[in-house]
């Protein structure tokens, strides 16, 4: 009944839902903007104080400076209305973005215009914010509104209501109702009186005139009682409203505000975070919570990254790993230099992300936004008619049908339909972004139900993305342990991956190298040296082939393991192969799973990789997966997309840095692994902050239950209000019953969609 949970950021690199690109202008994105200036979609929001994040500073672009202003009066589209009507005009203002949930109006306007703006603003009686040169701040807080009045309110109230039961004079009935309404609805009426001269018929201006026509019938109890339970109403529906406008406060709360950063001389001083700058070196103590991103430079430990991955199982930190901001470094101390400042920091991107995909609405709620913008008109003109019609027609009692005009004025408020939406749709968005996945508009959270196919990159995202030495083979007299220290000491010297492999699983078995002389790398082939005085070769089957050293057994061998996605080395002096080294690139085992739980949903699965198409094959069958594709050139991979594409919905796993384009023209894009990666937040529609492919599978179940409570929302609140209707078509219904169905519907819808939290 008071706020309208919704967001109205918008940023150039903010998807499109509308466009197979996924890219859109700002200022040509029609479904991405509220305008909320016509009567339905006006509801007003309660004036609680809130836990605010940092907003940015001006940045200049092509059109101009792009400003972001604090203004914690502005709760709701009435004030959004009053914002557009006085900037439009203004030459100097070139575009308008509101984030009501934040309270933030982002304003781009011509180089040196910043004051007219802001004077503009302050002319409506609001106290516009800016951020502090160089640094993110938090404003200050609105004055928490005395309690008293209200209380005196509610016993006049109650005391007029007793007055009129006992049968006082009427002059003392109607007294300590208007003074009940004046201690709790002169707010009201200055919103009502504000809403109305925009026209904009808001819950504030029908409350006022439901109220005041009855104080003009003569109904002195009613109206008092009505106001008071209106603004209790206010207080508690704005409560439980904060708990949906905060979703995300308690990622805001997971970076400590001081750290314990070296300083110049040598000495270790505890200093504010966001006063940290990059290059310096911060040390952590066991159980302390990281400040800021950084690299490990001393020390080891395992550190807790649950708060950005959703996954609680600590990791193994050293020398040269990342660290995170937010996370909690469990048993060790060590020490790490600092990568990104505080306001840049993962967590700082992800809640950033997540503010700004409250922007972009979903399907559902583009719908009631339009719904409700016809809805109040058509009830009021409903009203309307009650109150004239049936006297000027049928002999109707003019104050019975204005009265039941009145109460139909109060059922007109769309509170409940307007909040479901958002409330819904923000809780979704925080409970997956406290589970490391991070949805960048309410528009995927919602088609992700949708899915049909899922195209998977295999380097990274279905394997571990490093080859490992899998199979080891000696093919002639020559030592186990002789072969295995030869080809290692020749691997070693190698940059390429599957050399690396074979030196790494020599090292792991504890594998003495030797020198190298006449050291050579063969492109494409392998590499040779001399050892112990005797020449050997690590190279690939064509380097086999070109030294005329094949046989039909060891063809079959080889076409065997590369059958089985294998890449296989092999170790050849001067006449003969000595030994096969196979490598592979290991399958993670969630990358099973995740297939497993992604068949069940209904979902098909298509590996896409540049991978030859026996190696495609052979992950595939591993893995379960419906189709595989080998040998593809970006080209390619978007080629596959646009097939699937005709079949429904298609989403597409990568790196949200490579495959581009398939990326670009799949309906959903996946990015994997996008913990401390900028490109991977930035351009993907959902970002998982870890690498495990069952995150998927749960961000479809997530769109399932949130699409359920979306339903389950609008039909709460158009059935009540049908309900009301009729009643009061009959005869049957009162004021007060009126606010309390309307009270209890927005009430329950909010309550509702909390629930998503607790997934």
């Amino acid at each position: 009944m008071s706020a309208q949970c919704c967001d109205h950021d918008h940023t150039p690199s903010t998807r499109d839902c509308g466009n197979a690109t996924h890219r859109h202008d700002p200022t040509q994105a029609q479904d991405h903007q509220h305008v909320h200036e016509e009567g339905g979609a006006a509801v007003c929001c309660a004036s609680a104080p809130i836990p605010t994040s940092p907003i940015s500073a001006p940045q200049l672009t092509s059109d101009g400076v792009r400003t972001a202003i604090r203004i914690l009066q502005m709760d709701c589209p009435t004030e959004e209305a009053l914002i557009r009507k006085k900037l439009g005009p203004m030459s100097e203002v070139r575009q308008m973005d509101f984030n009501l949930v934040q309270r933030v109006l982002t304003v781009v306007h011509a180089p040196g215009s910043l004051e007219p703006v802001l004077e503009a603003v302050r002319s409506l009686g609001f106290q516009p914010e800016l951020a502090e040169a160089g640094a993110a701040r938090t404003p200050a807080r609105e004055t928490p509104k005395p309690w008293w009045p209200l209380a005196l309110a509610g016993a006049a109230a109650i005391a007029s209501e007793a007055a009129s039961w006992a049968g006082l004079p009427g002059t003392l009935v109607a007294a300590l109702a208007i003074v009940a309404v004046l201690g709790s609805g002169l707010t009201t009426y200055k919103k009502g009186w504000v809403a109305i001269r925009n026209g904009n018929l808001n819950i504030n201006a029908l409350m006022s005139i439901a109220v005041t026509g009855a104080l003009a019938l003569g109904q002195w109890p009613e109206a008092a009682m009505v106001m008071v339970l209106f603004t209790i109403a206010e207080l508690i529906e704005a409560k439980s409203l904060d708990r949906a406008r905060n979703a995300i406060e308690g990622l805001m709360r997971l970076t400590p505000e001081q750290a314990t950063v070296q300083q110049n001389d040598g000495s270790w001083q505890s200093v504010e975070a966001k006063s940290v700058a990059v290059g310096s070196l911060v040390r952590v103590r066991p159980g302390e919570r990281i400040a800021l991103d950084g690299s490990i430079t001393s020390g080891r430990s395992t550190v807790n990254q649950a708060p950005i991955t959703g996954e609680s199982l600590p990791v193994d930190k050293t020398v040269g790993d990342a660290v995170f901001a937010g996370t909690i470094n469990e048993s060790g101390s060590f020490d790490y230099r600092v990568t990104a400042a505080a306001s840049n920091s993962t967590l700082s991107r992800i809640i950033h992300a997540v503010e700004e995909a409250q922007g972009a609405r979903a399907p559902t709620q583009r719908f009631v936004d339009q719904f409700a913008r016809v809805y109040t008109p058509v009830v009021f003109a409903i009203a309307l008619a009650v109150a004239v019609l049936p006297p000027l027609l049928m002999g109707g009692a003019w104050q019975d049908w204005i009265y039941k005009a009145l109460v139909l004025l109060v059922i007109a408020c769309p509170c409940a339909l307007v909040i479901s939406t958002p409330v819904t749709i923000v809780s979704g968005l925080a409970a997956a972004a406290r589970k490391g996945v991070l949805i960048k508009g309410g528009v995927y959270l919602e088609e992700g139900r949708k899915l049909r196919w899922l195209a998977l990159d295999k380097t990274g995202t279905i394997t571990h993305g490093k080859p490992v030495q899998t199979d080891f083979e000696r093919l002639d007299d020559m030592d186990e342990a002789r072969c295995k220290q030869v080809a290692a000491s020749l691997a070693g010297r190698s940059d390429h991956p599957v050399s690396q492999a074979v030196a790494a699983a020599a090292n792991a078995q504890g594998v003495v190298r030797e020198a190298v002389d006449s050291f050579e790398a063969l492109p494409g082939r392998g590499v040779k040296g001399v050892i112990g005085g005797s020449a050997y070769q690590l190279g690939n089957h064509r380097l086999v082939h070109e030294l005329s050293l094949c046989s039909p057994d060891l063809e079959n061998r080889l076409d065997a393991m590369e059958r089985q996605g294998k890449t296989v080395v092999m170790l050849v002096d001067e006449r003969r192969v000595l030994a096969l080294f196979a490598v592979a690139d290991t399958v993670k085992e969630s990358s099973r799973a995740a297939v497993d739980e992604l068949h069940r949903l209904g979902v098909r699965t298509v590996m896409l990789t540049g991978d030859n198409a026996h190696t495609a094959e052979a992950i595939a069958r591993q893995v379960g997966i419906d189709q595989a594709h080998g040998n593809q050139l970006p080209e390619d991979k978007l080629r596959v997309i646009e097939s699937l594409a005709s079949e429904g919905v298609v989403g597409m796993v990568g790196d949200g840095i490579n495959d581009a384009p398939a990326l670009a023209r799949s309906h959903i894009g996946f990015a994997m692994g996008a913990m401390g990666t900028d490109t991977a937040i930035e351009t993907a529609d959902v970002a998982l902050m870890d690498d495990d492919l069952r995150k998927i599978p749960s961000f479809i179940r997530l769109s399932k239950s949130t699409h359920f409570v979306l339903v389950q929302n609008i039909t709460l609140a158009l059935g009540i209000k049908a309900v009301f209707l009729v009643l009061t078509l009959m005869g049957l219904g009162t004021m007060w019953m009126a606010v309390f169905a309307d009270v209890g519907a927005s009430l329950l819808v909010v309550g509702n969609g909390l629930r998503l939290l607790r997934r």
